[in-house]
């Protein structure tokens, strides 16, 4: 798949019903259990490293995700250096070559995830409903098998993993090929994900409507995805609404309307 320039003043297309919905993954479908830095200390523990504050390990990966930068390819080696700048100054051990290859493993395993529990109710009702879904992730070789041990390939038509693309979102050309793998104009698809930059800006670019998930904002039994998703599948004026000032974190955006 060759990369594409996303274009700049698109009119906005009219909301309409899709006939496809593609989703992000990591924060959108799924999340680290109880967190990032549990995983990592728990890991970490089982290579001398002693007991580390969970909590400061979480705060260490925040700062290392924001900086990452563009390079950052989803590699195994991207994942190398980013585990080694968060255990920088806390331990030793973030140097060590055998727990990061226990900690790179342990990620493919179902054991550090969580799936949210609206995910199954909401992808079964849009099969229900004879919507076709899809998976547009940034992500490495590990995504396949993980979406298999948490019981999740079973609802997709089509996953596109941006480590086996050889591009990655907010690329519109990565949401351009998940439309023509689904057999869908991008217009009819809509793409659900938790970032304004990655999913929202990049689907809208193809084309494509899009809807930004705040999971963070969420209170429990606040968000149910599968009754958000109604708003937009069967009414354009209460999607509308929804998107201007709806109480639950939910965002719908019209293809060349995007907002941070």
């Amino acid at each position: 798949m060759t990369p594409s320039t996303p274009p700049s003043g698109d009119e906005p297309a009219p909301l309409c019903r899709p006939a496809a919905v593609s989703f992000d993954v990591g924060g959108t479908l799924i999340v680290p259990w109880p967190s990032v830095g549990h995983a990592y200390a728990t890991v970490a523990a089982r290579f001398g490293a002693g007991r580390i504050d969970p909590d400061l390990l979480n705060r260490r990966f925040s700062e290392a995700w924001a900086r990452r930068g563009r390079e950052f390819r989803y590699g195994e080696s991207d994942w190398q250096t980013l585990v080694a700048r968060v255990f920088d100054g806390v331990s030793e051990v973030g140097g060590d070559n055998d727990f990061f290859k226990a900690l790179y493993e342990h990620f493919a395993t179902a054991t550090p995830w969580r799936v949210f529990p609206d995910v199954e109710p909401t992808l079964t009702g849009l099969r229900d409903r004879g919507i076709k879904l899809a998976v547009v992730s940034n992500w490495d070789d590990r995504l396949r098998p993980l979406l298999t041990a948490l019981d999740l390939d079973r609802h997709f038509d089509t996953i596109l993993v941006s480590a086996e693309e050889g591009v990655q979102k907010p690329d519109p050309a990565i949401f351009r090929e998940t439309a023509r793998r689904l057999e869908v104009s991008p217009a009819k698809v809509v793409h659900i994900g938790d970032s304004t930059r990655e999913d929202v800006a990049g689907a809208r670019a193809a084309g494509m409507q899009a809807v930004r998930v705040d999971r963070a904002r969420e209170q429990d039994g606040e968000h149910d995805l599968l009754r958000q998703c109604r708003l937009w599948l069967f009414s354009s004026s209460r999607l509308n609404r929804a998107a201007q000032g709806s109480r639950f974190s939910l965002q719908a955006v019209a293809p060349g309307n995007a907002s941070a």
